[in-house]
């Protein structure tokens, strides 16, 4: 057996303008692999995916590859997004364990030792779970991400501490069963957790991003948690309708009390038009926030019924 094609360990990294950053990644991640994974039989490889850079990180990836050929470059025609570049990664990836990590060293190399160590156990899917991240990140960055966790427990059922942590092993089961979901709009975490059938989670070390800027901004959390409640939840939708129910009987009741009120004050009937006012505003707003929602749903559905590529391949760079 062909050890290169049918290797027993994939590294998937998806890179973004990531110049800086490449020569300390590739020097610490060759380190890793060439002292853990001495054995013939768990060879390995690397898949780099570049996201449609615009810096210098595809042609230092590709000069990468030459030199290696246990490495792959999956160049995108543009840029499509962090969990769009894994998956193009994983259709190349062969390994029967599958890592994904970050280019941005705030995942060590060093600990993906763990992970497929914990997967050899007999599991499905190994979470990292960064430690001391209070120290590295601000709150700007830190609260997000336990919303973010917290609403994931509550989507999936799995109660795991960190789902915003991209170093995480897989599968092969698992990574195939990813591969036949098409959905554009997808939160890898959450997805491979729904097909595995023993979850670990693993605490790893976390550092400051070495170099270059994150990401992922605001906005790109918000549209993250979006995918997360749209993909595997139909829970926005089930809250507007109990928010529905108790809205009409809120507003039943306020029926009854104004006629009570004309009957036992009919001279004091415009006093409280400024309360109504007050109150009819809220829920107007309450009823845009709903049309937000419903529109969230309804874009994503049209998204998927025209049934475009997730992304786009322009070429595989690959060493002899």
């Amino acid at each position: 057996m062909d050890v290169h094609s049918n290797p027993y360990l994939s590294i998937v990294i998806p890179i973004y303008n990531e110049q800086e950053n490449i020569p300390s990644l590739w020097e610490r991640l060759s380190k890793v692999m060439a002292e853990s994974f001495t054995d013939p039989d768990k060879s390995w490889e690397i898949v780099f995916t570049d996201d449609g850079s615009r810096d210098r990180s595809l042609a230092m990836l590709v000069e990468i590859a030459k030199a290696e050929p246990r490495v792959k470059v999956v160049e995108f025609n543009r840029n499509y997004g962090q969990h769009s570049a894994i998956f193009g990664a994983f259709a190349e990836a062969r390994g029967q364990i599958v890592v994904t990590m970050d280019a941005d060293l705030q995942n060590p190399p060093e600990e993906i030792p763990k992970l497929v160590a914990k997967v050899e156990e007999g599991y499905d899917a190994v979470g990292g779970w960064r430690q001391g991240r209070q120290n590295n990140d601000s709150f700007f960055r830190t609260m997000p991400s336990k919303i973010v966790n917290a609403i994931t427990r509550r989507t999936t059922g799995v109660q795991m501490h960190d789902y915003g942590c991209m170093l995480r092993a897989y599968s092969r089961d698992v990574v195939n069963a990813m591969l036949l979901c098409k959905e554009r709009s997808s939160f890898i975490p959450a997805l491979a957790n729904s097909f595995a059938k023993r979850i670990a989670e693993v605490p790893v070390a976390h550092a400051e991003r070495a170099a270059g800027e994150s990401k992922y901004g605001l906005w790109k959390l918000i549209n993250l948690q979006f995918d997360l409640l749209t993909s595997f939840s139909l829970l926005p939708l089930q809250a507007l309708s109990v928010f529905g129910v108790i809205t009409a009987a809120f507003g039943f009741l306020l029926f009854l009390g104004l006629v009570v009120y004309r009957f036992m004050h009919p001279e004091g009937t415009a006093q409280g038009v400024f309360t109504l006012f007050a109150i009819l505003f809220f829920f107007v707003g309450c009823q845009f926030i709903a049309f937000g929602l419903l529109g969230e749903y309804i874009g994503r559905i049209y998204q998927e019924v025209r049934d475009r590529p997730r992304y786009m391949v322009k070429k595989v760079h690959q060493g002899k």
